[in-house]
């Protein structure tokens, strides 16, 4: 038998890397998507089965192509991670609307051709499972996330409408909402630098859950799932 492969969108630092290591760890050959060359050179010396794959995933094109090779070279994959994103601050007023149409296609429209490219092969097989991580802008709009929350929210909202269409057709298809500062190598110097290390929620604790939940029995799937530290206000 041959290992199962997973494709990961936003394989770098962080989250991204923790859920290709965690995903390898149970069985699965990795595919890695990823901006970065070097950080995809880094992770595929390291992770044994994996493949990079340098691709910004706001080239729909580029992204189609990249998941027609990954088929091509490594198998139809029977997981995709949807863990790319694009962010940044903006008021409405402030806007730019060129760079708020990147951040769907980053965070909402790749999410779509990532289903399109693989969700065919899934159906056929029987199963599979499509993974988004989200964050709490997908649920609630605040002036100075006026780009960033109406992509999330989008991307929440295809995630449900391919969750209710692939479901009954065997594809498990959840929403990962991370309500948290992640413990990355620039979160925590940039824009925390004297927070407790309990203040943080680690990007292998994410990725443990990305994976449970990818891996749920059929007869108790969930759609909707949050993660959050124990000291979060929410």
């Amino acid at each position: 038998m041959v290992d199962p492969v997973c494709v990961l969108t936003g394989a770098g630092e962080g989250t991204g890397a923790s859920i290709a290591r965690r995903f390898a760890e149970g069985g699965y050959r990795v595919a890695l998507l990823a901006r970065s060359a070097e950080r995809l050179a880094e992770l595929e010396s390291e992770i044994a089965g994996s493949r990079a794959y340098q691709c910004d995933v706001s080239d729909l094109d580029a992204l189609r192509e990249v998941l027609a090779r990954v088929k091509g070279e490594m198998g139809a994959p029977r997981a995709a991670i949807h863990n790319a994103a694009m962010g940044g601050s903006r008021f409405v007023l402030d806007g730019d609307a060129l760079k708020m149409e990147k951040m769907f296609r980053v965070n909402t429209t790749a999410l779509l051709v990532l289903a399109q490219e693989t969700v065919p092969d899934m159906i056929e097989a029987g199963e599979g499972s499509i993974v988004v991580t989200g964050n709490t802008a997908a649920w609630r709009g605040k002036p100075h996330f006026s780009h960033f929350a109406p992509t999330k929210a989008s991307q929440r909202i295809l995630a449900e409408a391919m969750a209710r269409d692939f479901g009954p057709k065997g594809v498990h298809v959840a929403y990962v909402t991370i309500d948290a500062a992640i413990d990355t190598p620039w979160t925590r110097p940039t824009f925390f630098p004297d927070k407790p290390d309990d203040f943080f929620a680690k990007p292998s604790a994410i990725a443990d859950e990305v994976f449970h939940v990818a891996h749920q029995d059929r007869s108790a799937w969930s759609f909707a799932v949050e993660v959050r530290p124990f000291g979060e206000t929410w």
